[in-house]
């Protein structure tokens, strides 16, 4: 830790603060959202001209009208940098603040370093450690869990989650059953100290077993590189669709009926449900499940179709910025992803109003964590 401030909350603990000479415990909820989607836009029709596909067949099985497309020169980080400076101006947050940082990919610009390192080094967070997290399309709500425990165990005051993809580079041009899917995007949040609201409840889960049904097959220490990995085209994302199918309608109503409970709430609670953007009809199936009328579930998938971690992300940002969320509000995340994995979140939505006593609000004062 550095500086006096860290200084100051490492003394207190970071857990437990006085506020009017009394110990208040901590609740961590999110300071500050953004997200960025790359400007070049590929239609449907222009994936007809492509490959054995038309608009209408992807629309009616998907939902998907168009996704967002990464310039060759950029990468997760480059996607990622822009979501992050977004989220920190909302959280009114300096990144110079911030303990940590941890990015959600599976298309990370390298193994190694990690592309939170690098957009570590690209924010001048030079106090926050960095590391990246792979758990696919459930990756977002896993670092929101992972930060919610660092803040609220004291290890941590401020930590950036971001969720990154550049799925364009893994996607199969060839094959007309994933190839329709998958767009590019980040989405980002400030994980901080709340005085009211925050997060109420976190469901993970994995299943291993299913492994198979979404993999990248070559690239890692089972299958590395080879001409021979290259030519059966084994650097490309595989999906057994059916079974993914099945799979997403089960978990995302079970995640999210446990993650309500585990709230102490019910569906009738529920002001907003955020859904990982992967198909209409799963997102359908939720709505209809938990019996919520349009206006109270985010859709942008015609727009930007799947983009993997950072779908949750991005829908929650737009949610925002459109004045869908206000004070009070019960926001459950939802989403699933290969691993098999899935995640889910129950928050209370506030206005970012970090807890600010003592040297901290003197440093405030001081624009110290002003952008």
């Amino acid at each position: 830790m550095r500086g006096p401030l860290r200084g100051f909350w490492a003394a207190c603990g970071y857990l437990r603060v006085r506020v009017g000479g009394e110990r208040v415990a901590v609740r961590a909820g999110i300071l500050g959202t953004g997200a960025y989607v790359p400007e070049q836009v590929l239609t449907n029709f222009d994936l007809e001209r492509r490959m054995n596909t038309s608009d209408e067949w992807i629309r009616t099985r998907t939902g998907i009208r168009e996704r967002r497309i990464a310039r060759e020169d950029q990468a997760a980080s480059d996607l990622a940098f822009p979501a992050a400076e977004e989220a920190l101006r909302v959280a009114r947050i300096a990144a110079a603040d911030l303990d940590g940082i941890l990015v959600a990919t599976t298309t990370p610009d390298h193994v190694f370093p990690s592309t939170a390192a690098l957009l570590q080094r690209r924010l001048g967070a030079w106090n926050a450690w960095a590391f990246d997290m792979s758990a696919a399309c459930s990756g977002f709500i896993y670092g929101l869990a992972v930060a919610a425990s660092f803040v609220e165990s004291g290890r941590a005051r401020y930590v950036l989650v971001v969720g990154a993809e550049v799925l364009s580079r893994i996607t199969d041009w060839e094959d007309r059953t994933t190839a329709v899917l998958f767009g590019d995007g980040a989405g980002a949040a400030v994980v901080g100290p709340v005085a009211e609201g925050g997060f109420l409840s976190f469901v993970l889960g994995a299943d291993g077993g299913g492994a198979d049904l979404l993999v990248l097959p070559a690239g890692g220490s089972r299958l590395p590189a080879s001409h021979r990995t290259v030519e059966e085209r084994q650097h490309f994302l595989k999906m057994n669709g059916r079974e993914v199918f099945k799979f997403a309608v089960r978990i995302m109503a079970e995640a999210s009926e446990e993650a309500l409970r585990r709230a102490g709430l019910t569906k009738d609670d529920l002001d907003l449900l955020v859904p990982h953007q992967a198909n209409l009809r799963i997102i359908d199936a939720a709505q209809e499940r938990f019996q919520l009328s349009p206006e109270k579930v985010v859709v942008n998938l015609d727009r930007y179709g799947n983009m993997s971690a950072a779908s949750t992300p991005v829908a929650l940002h737009e949610a925002y910025r459109a004045g869908r969320l206000s004070p009070g509000n019960v926001v459950l995340l939802v989403a699933f992803g290969g691993g098999l994995t899935w995640a889910a979140t129950v928050l209370l939505w506030s206005v970012p109003s970090p807890l600010r006593t003592g040297e901290f609000e003197a440093a405030l004062a001081r624009g110290k964590t002003e952008p």
